[in-house]
């Protein structure tokens, strides 16, 4: 006889015995930990391989992050009475920064996690309270949008304690701040999501959207713009000219900031100022108990009140049906294609058609993308000033390849972020698309040439802007571009290739599909493929050395190593194709 539930929760055994259920929440919580538990176990027993390939690039990352920061603050440190200032202002605008990147991470999460969701919205057809459904999200929204947060300011504060000499107590202790310090982003993005969810498909709050991003990033133009120094302040006063370097950041020690809260906590904690820590820790502790209890007992109703509205309205962007006709008229976005490439193909224009009408009517997507370039443009705002008083051939050719690491980072963001997850994003839907004339095998090709020339449109833009800030000259302006463009081709191919190999079709959220087990692979061969091309690059071609010989062999090198990074995973990608079963 199996065990029986009554109506009040109580589980009766099969020995006539009754013990409580366990409330839904810790539930969900055990499943969900219970599945990520066995697909760990399913990866190292799938490929040992590949999983030895990803956590030697973990370590490698946390040792050379380790010692890089080490290394940094140790140089800073030397600086008689200055060094304690430019760590801590260091700190503070590190964290100022880290907190306003988190709480957009945690709106795009919480968005997506609460609205997008497939359990989400399986849960709420079933009799678990909304208020559970919203908790059990948010927790996991809050620890997908703060893990990366977490794995990068690790190493950080490791060299940080070391370098001050902090006692064995105090990396518990910044556990314990950083634990508490990412609840808040937490609650403000959820809280935000539910607000904005409401708006989110209307044009007028679209339009909104881009626009005050355009605003906002103008005022940070004007707000940092740098101002010229004069020799008299760079030869004998360097207090003045040091306040006037640090005055943009003053802005990170306004004490009503929770980044404000945590520095300190961190700094006197490292200091042995431990009552002054106390305080700090209790301040963040109480914003944090007093807002998650908030979130945790009041934001249900709003988040299913959102949910429903989200559900019973339609996109913004989908056609208007014709008086008298029951064909829709095309968007503008349709018509321009028309127009633009008329010679394509009609099986292969519709597919272009869907892929961009999907991106377009998935807020989230290009919300991102508005996010992410509105980053790139706080790079290139700051990025003319890099090459003043700069004379040495070594100092030059060194900030010209690390722009071109930068771009080709942000490239590996782009396509590892928004081209891999482009196969999965069929979902069970694939079924229909392969049965087409197209054929899967062309479908996957017309991806990939799609997401290519988008994406080295958007990249040959950036090298030849951040180039021409750098003021460099047109045959440097041409290898740069080429190299980006080789880079371009390859690091998609690398992207749709794995997207193939590693398919996710039960899971709806880009943001989730790129978190697994092949968009970790994905990211880090791009990351180690950049390194490599970087360096080899740097070595034979920065004009440093005088031999051609090694400029040659560097290049070919380069050639030789792109065309197997893109082409190998991209054949065996097409080749799993020809044999996929449905």
């Amino acid at each position: 006889m199996a065990d029986r539930r009554d109506r009040m929760g109580t589980v009766t055994t099969r020995s006539g015995s009754s013990r409580a259920a366990p409330a839904p929440l810790v539930l969900l919580l055990r499943i969900h930990a219970l599945e990520l538990w066995r697909r760990i176990q399913s990866i190292r027993d799938q490929s040992g391989l590949l999983t030895s390939v990803i956590a030697l690039f973990l370590t490698g990352y946390l040792g050379l992050s380790f010692w890089l920061f080490y290394k940094g603050l140790e140089f800073l440190a030397a600086f008689p009475g200055l060094g304690n200032i430019l760590t801590e202002r260091l700190l503070y605008a590190m964290f100022a920064f880290l907190f306003a990147l988190l709480l957009l991470s945690n709106l795009v999460i919480s968005h997506t996690n609460l609205f997008r969701n497939r359990e989400a919205m399986f849960l709420l057809t079933q009799p678990v309270p909304r208020q559970t459904i919203f908790r059990w999200k948010f927790i996991e929204s809050t620890l997908l949008a703060s893990w990366a947060f977490l794995f990068l300011i690790a190493p950080l504060l490791a060299a940080f304690g070391l370098v001050r000499g902090a006692p064995w107590h105090f990396y518990p202790m910044t556990l314990l701040l950083i634990g508490l310090f990412i609840v808040l982003p937490g609650v403000i993005g959820s809280w935000l999501a539910i607000h904005v969810a409401r708006y989110f498909d209307r044009r007028s709050f679209q339009i909104t959207v881009i626009c005050c991003a355009l605003l906002l990033l103008g005022l940070a133009a004007f707000f940092w713009k740098a101002q010229a120094a004069t020799d008299d302040i760079l030869t004998s006063r360097v207090l003045e000219m040091l306040d006037r370097l640090l005055f943009e950041t003053r802005f990170t020690q306004y004490p009503f900031l929770p980044s404000f809260w945590l520095t300190r906590g961190v700094i006197q904690w490292a200091d042995g100022a431990y009552p002054a820590s106390i305080f700090f820790t209790l301040v963040l502790l109480s914003h944090v108990t007093f807002f998650g209890f908030l979130a945790f007992t009041r934001l249900g109703n709003a988040f299913y009140d959102t949910a429903s509205a989200v559900q019973s309205r339609t996109s913004a962007y989908n056609g208007t049906a014709q008086p008298g006709k029951g064909s829709f008229v095309p968007p503008w976005t349709e018509r321009w294609m028309n127009n633009l490439i008329p010679w394509l193909r009609r099986d292969v224009h519709a597919l272009l058609l869907k892929d961009a009408r999907m991106f377009w009517r998935d807020t989230a997507q290009w919300g991102q993308c508005v996010m992410f370039f509105g980053l790139l443009g706080m790079y290139f705002i700051n990025l003319r000033h890099f090459t003043h008083d700069l004379t040495s051939p070594f100092w030059t050719s060194l900030i010209a390849y690390l722009n071109l690491s930068a771009c080709s980072l942000n490239l590996a963001t782009l396509t590892t972020r928004f081209v891999y997850p482009q196969f999965s994003l069929e979902g069970r839907r694939l079924w229909i698309v392969g049965l087409a004339p197209l054929g899967l095998v062309r479908v996957v090709l017309v991806k990939y040439w799609l997401a290519s020339f988008l994406s080295l449109a958007v990249t040959l833009a950036l090298i030849t802007l951040s180039c021409s800030l750098l003021h460099m000259s047109w045959d440097q302006l041409v290898f740069f571009g080429t190299v980006v463009t080789v880079m371009t081709f390859s690091l998609n191919g690398l992207a749709i290739g794995l997207g193939v190999l590693f398919p996710n079709f039960k899971e709806s959220n880009p943001g989730k599909i790129v978190s697994g087990f092949g968009g970790t692979l994905c990211l880090v061969l791009s990351f180690l493929y950049i390194f490599a091309s970087v360096a080899l690059l740097g070595f034979g071609t920065s004009g440093l050395h005088l031999r051609a010989d090694w400029a040659l062999e560097s290049v070919a090198t380069f050639l030789f190593l792109s065309v197997l990074t893109g082409w190998l995973p991209l054949r065996a990608g097409l080749r799993q194709l020809r044999h996929f079963e449905f």
